[in-house]
């Protein structure tokens, strides 16, 4: 028996097509998520936010590298607080990141809107354990 879907919209945002390529592989493959939306970077991440018009459009979960390169995560995190509250009470951030710097775990872990900070590369087990 196929195991069911557990989101139906996640927001993979990281600028290494690899990371990517085998993250978004682990999400579909791991039935985490119907529907991946992959971008390279922070700020095509915020212009497809924006464009959304409706809840049902918003990703439950957005996956957010923070080493970036013109915008990085961090900065993403600031920016998404200027979306609208709907964007913002649907869309659950969780930091995926190679960076083991207590600085940037820490960092990322007190931002109200980060609900969890894994490292890469993303797993079955790190995907089991999001729970909303």
């Amino acid at each position: 028996m196929m195991k069911p879907t557990r989101f139906r919209k996640v927001l993979l945002i990281d600028d290494n097509e690899i990371d990517n390529f085998i993250n978004e592989r682990m999400i579909t493959s791991s039935h985490f998520s119907k529907e991946v939306i992959v971008k390279n970077s922070a700020d095509a991440a915020l212009d497809f936010l924006r464009g959304l018009n409706q809840q049902a459009d918003y990703p439950e979960i957005i996956f957010l590298d923070l080493n970036m390169p013109v915008k990085d995560g961090f900065e993403f995190l600031t920016d998404f607080e200027l979306l609208p509250d709907e964007i913002k009470n649907t869309s659950k951030i969780v930091v995926l990141s190679s960076s083991i710097s207590p600085d940037d775990i820490n960092r990322a872990s007190t931002n109200t809107h980060v609900f969890k900070y894994v490292n890469k590369p993303l797993s079955e087990k790190y995907l089991d354990a999001i729970i909303l």
